[in-house]
């Protein structure tokens, strides 16, 4: 029996079909069996049995996206508590609960890059595939790549208690370890590969901000990834291990606090992404600065990367650097993801580009422009309308009032 077509037609009072081009006005969007089938001028009438959304008081554009989300974890001031106390179950219904608030804050597609465990993020990423549980496309990383006593590992407890708390599959030391622990994510299922070309503010060590592997280790990360088709992103705050990244063929550096002239250069010769998350270091440093949450370690380093994040992009959006947007969300509350674009402005960047980099630049960065980033006839319908004109205001991004993912209305 040959399934029944289902088609809906959306009039957009205003539609900004791709970012980086002119929004238009009085447009019809097509959509049938979940994918754009046309766009076009003027309110058409639907075809019989089609839905109709009658967005003609809205302004419409694609379904956003974030490069650099935490589904599983939610920073707070029981945190450490619940890292022992939570189990794995537990762990999955709060990621779920957070892919659903970031769905409706009109994050349409996510790149989810360091779960407390890999299998956890792999399930959830499953159920949303299958429409069984609202949420983000979502694109997992598995287990983040570290040295010992590196970042994103698990420190502060009795040894056997971090061990039960955290996967160990991307802990490696090196080029053997390094190349064997990225076969190891891609047998696992990671989309992309992640690794910490330098500390980290979170990790409850004191162990700086700057470069953990060795170059050769970065090399052959990064190299091996490629060989097995997967992009590479490096959680990276200084500039030796920013630099290493780069130097090495990096696709994105997350972060990138402390990127100097060596960076920039090295950015646009090797065409990397920058992937800010600017509200992450504000969200530490305000914690830092009250007392709250935060270790001592880790209030340390929060104090030095701080508002730094915010700077480089400024100088990384001047230079000519491709940018992508990226919030950390899971260190800032979940579905506040939108507030990024607020910092961003304030860096230096137009709210057409901000935009931009949260939709097409975030699609390519993530291999998905065949599916996402704009609204154009064969991609898949991701769509969401505010109120206002976020070219003007990018604040009304904050308010999103209607959400589509995958031809399903949401909200």
């Amino acid at each position: 029996m040959t399934a029944k077509t289902t088609e809906t037609v959306i009039h957009a009072g205003r539609l900004l079909a791709e970012p980086g081009q002119a929004a238009a006005r009085a447009q019809t969007i097509r959509i049938v069996d979940g994918r754009i089938a046309a766009v076009a001028a003027g309110f058409l009438d639907p075809p019989p049995e089609a839905t109709l959304i009658d967005l003609k008081d809205k302004f419409v554009l694609p379904g956003l996206i974030d490069c650099h989300v935490h589904l599983t974890a939610q920073l707070g001031p029981e945190q450490r508590l619940r890292s022992v106390e939570d189990s794995d179950p537990k762990v999955g219904l709060n990621a779920a609960h957070h892919a659903r608030l970031t769905l409706g804050a009109g994050f349409t597609t996510v790149r989810d890059v360091g779960a407390r465990k890999p299998e956890v993020i792999f399930a959830l990423r499953a159920a949303v595939a299958e429409g069984k549980v609202p949420g983000p496309r979502i694109l997992c990383v598995g287990a983040v790549l570290s040295p010992t006593g590196g970042h994103g590992q698990t420190y502060g407890f009795r040894e056997d208690v971090c061990a039960c708390v955290q996967s160990t599959s991307g802990v490696c030391d090196g080029v053997d370890e390094c190349r064997r622990a990225v076969r190891r994510q891609v047998a696992h299922g990671a989309d992309a590969i992640k690794f910490v070309a330098t500390g980290g503010v979170l990790s409850n060590i004191r162990a700086g901000v700057d470069q953990q592997f060795t170059t050769d280790e970065i090399r052959t990360i990064i190299e091996t990834a490629h060989h097995l088709g997967r992009r590479v992103a490096a959680h990276a705050h200084g500039a030796a291990g920013i630099n290493a990244a780069l130097d090495c063929g990096v696709d994105s550096i997350e972060h990138g606090s402390f990127l100097d002239d060596v960076s920039l250069r090295l950015f646009l010769e090797r065409r990397a992404f920058h992937v800010p998350t600017i509200i992450a270091g504000m969200t530490v440093l305000e914690m830092a600065k009250s007392g709250t949450t935060l270790t001592a370690a880790q209030s340390e380093k929060a104090l030095v990367v701080g508002e730094r994040i915010k700077t480089a992009l400024g100088r990384s959006y001047a230079a000519g650097v491709k940018i992508a947007f990226g919030t950390d969300m899971g260190v800032g509350p979940h579905g506040q993801n939108a507030r990024e674009f607020g910092y961003m402005v304030e860096a230096g960047m137009p709210p057409a580009e901000a935009i931009k980099a949260a939709t097409v630049s975030a699609a390519e960065l993530l291999g998905v422009s065949e599916e996402a980033g704009s609204i154009v006839k064969g991609k898949c319908a991701d769509i969401i309308a505010v109120d206002g004109d976020p070219l003007a205001d990018v604040a009304t991004l904050e308010q999103v009032r209607f959400v589509m993912a995958r031809g399903a209305v949401f909200h």
